[in-house]
């Protein structure tokens, strides 16, 4: 595929895309992005997705150097442009070049870069079968520091947690808030099942505020299945009788370990598949 890759309102293939090494986004993470599905030809939840890095931008006193109706029109622009009927996009906006140093109102031109691409976060089999966690010794960061609600280019905190899990022989770690609480993994929200009530985590336990989490909450509205939103422990982990993990581009995926104990009878329970399924079927009609 010829790809086409979107910067500041030009389009540029794979080896040509570039941004300066003098970037603060490059430099410091200084900058915020979205990653984003698309489904038969459309981005799901675009508005959702935008508002959050609008949202996201304002809290780090980034401005994005467009609107959110201009921003719609070129994110549909490049998705088209590379002809993606199922796929990934990833949009990014950095505080832009400037001069070494952390001020970043020294820094001009903002970059706008959008990637359409396909991703496999994880393999097929998980999906079927559940994937295995460990808890990371990393903690999220205190919300007190860096909101978790900012998705910023910054990721080292939960690169860090990843490096843990994968040494553990795990595809994913759970991490802990500053409290001892469960947080979220590396990069998915998480819910447990318990007596058939729909359990995760509050946006005060220090977690990002998830798109497809939000979606999942509909869902299990509209089934009919009760929801707490709640501060959990690992101890509630190790004693559910479900558990399963949503974010974008993992979208909805079960966990059937964590820690070396087995969650639940260590396979994908009813809840689980019933939401995956529901799921399914709506991005299926998007």
């Amino acid at each position: 595929m010829n790809q086409h890759i979107y910067i500041n309102g030009e389009y540029f293939d794979r080896e040509n895309a570039k941004v300066s090494v003098f970037d603060h986004g490059l430099l410091y993470g200084d900058g915020v992005f979205e990653g984003m599905r698309i489904y038969h030809g459309k981005v799901f939840r675009l508005r959702e997705h935008l508002q959050r890095l609008w949202d996201s931008a304002q809290a780090i006193a980034l401005t994005i150097p467009m609107s959110i109706d201009q921003m719609t029109i070129d994110v549909n622009k490049t998705v088209a442009k590379n002809d993606l009927e199922n796929g990934y996009i990833r949009l990014i906006v950095t505080r832009g070049a400037g001069p070494l140093g952390l001020d970043p109102f020294r820094c001009s031109n903002p970059q706008v870069i959008i990637i359409a691409d396909t991703i496999k976060l994880y393999p097929e089999e998980y999906y079927e079968d559940g994937l295995e966690l460990v808890t990371a010794s990393t903690i999220r960061n205190h919300p007190a520091a860096l909101s978790p609600r900012i998705k910023s280019l910054n990721y080292l905190n939960n690169i860090m947690a990843k490096i843990e899990g994968l040494k553990a022989g795990c595809i994913e770690a759970l991490m802990l808030n500053h409290k001892g609480e469960v947080a979220e993994c590396t990069g998915d929200n998480i819910f447990l099942v318990r007596d058939g009530v729909l359990i995760t985590p509050p946006i005060d336990a220090g977690i990002l505020e998830g798109i497809t989490r939000d979606v999942v909450l509909e869902l299990a509205a509209d089934l009919g299945i009760a929801v707490r939103e709640v501060p959990i422990s690992r101890y509630d982990v190790y004693v559910a009788d479900e558990c399963f993990l949503t974010g974008s581009a993992a979208e909805v995926i079960p966990a059937v370990r964590i820690d070396d104990r087995i969650i639940g009878d260590g396979k994908p329970g009813p809840v689980t598949k019933q939401l995956t399924e529901a799921f399914r079927k709506l991005i299926r009609q998007a």
